[in-house]
């Protein structure tokens, strides 16, 4: 059932997103360092590697430079028109070809590159991979404004591993313990008004079972 969602939905996204993703194209295709699309290895179910699709909104040796796979928030990598489409989000669009092929889910655990993904305890990452990534889920939402949190400390890789990867893994755990089709179509109504009101916190008014935050994360990320 949750496959025919994922089908139904995404050829509609696409069908009615059309005019502007082909003008994204054309934009993209005579701007920046002329490429269209980005495509990124990414982990995915049962630790399979697969090419994720995004438009592409950084040069071309971002991941060889600077923090490489973490993305900081007005990172000098990002191209002019690449902070539109990262900032409303329309650089995921492409994704939902991921989902078409069956690789990736509209809903599940974010897939991670394979530097990220060795940051999560290997209980952990042998959960989140035991189902399809996906473009939205309850993780990439809380932490919709972790840059607020990178952006303040030097030492971007152990933040990350130390304090969000350990949290981010619990509630990506947490969800694919409780998930099913309900839960698929709460996180899929969920995920456009966090989009729409920046509100990371409303994840919690969905889901109150979801393992809280320590203060520290609560108070940077507005949660």
């Amino acid at each position: 059932m949750i496959r025919l969602f994922d089908i139904s939905i995404s050829l509609i996204l696409l069908i009615l997103l059309l005019p502007i993703l082909i003008l994204i194209c054309i934009i993209l295709s005579l701007s920046g360092e002329n490429e269209v699309f980005y495509l990124q290895k990414r982990v995915g179910k049962d630790q399979k590697i697969f090419s994720i699709i995004k438009f592409a909104t950084m040069k071309k040796n971002s991941p060889f430079i600077g923090t490489k796979t973490i993305t900081l928030e007005n990172d000098p990598r990002i191209l002019p028109l690449g902070n539109f489409l990262r900032k409303t989000k329309i650089n995921e669009i492409p994704q939902l070809l991921n989902v078409l092929n069956g690789q990736m889910s509209l809903i599940g655990p974010r897939p991670l590159t394979k530097e990220v993904f060795k940051m999560y305890p290997k209980k952990i990452s042998k959960i989140i991979s035991s189902v399809k990534p996906g473009v939205s889920g309850l993780g990439s939402l809380v932490f919709k404004n972790e840059f607020l949190l990178l952006q303040k400390n030097k030492y971007v890789k152990n933040i990350y591993k130390n304090k969000i990867s350990v949290y981010k893994g619990k509630i990506e755990h947490w969800c694919v313990k409780n998930f099913n089709l309900f839960c698929y179509i709460k996180i899929l109504i969920l995920t456009f008004f966090v989009m729409l009101l920046n509100k990371p916190k409303l994840v919690f008014s969905f889901f109150s079972k979801l393992p809280k935050p320590s203060l520290e994360l609560k108070k940077v990320l507005d949660l």
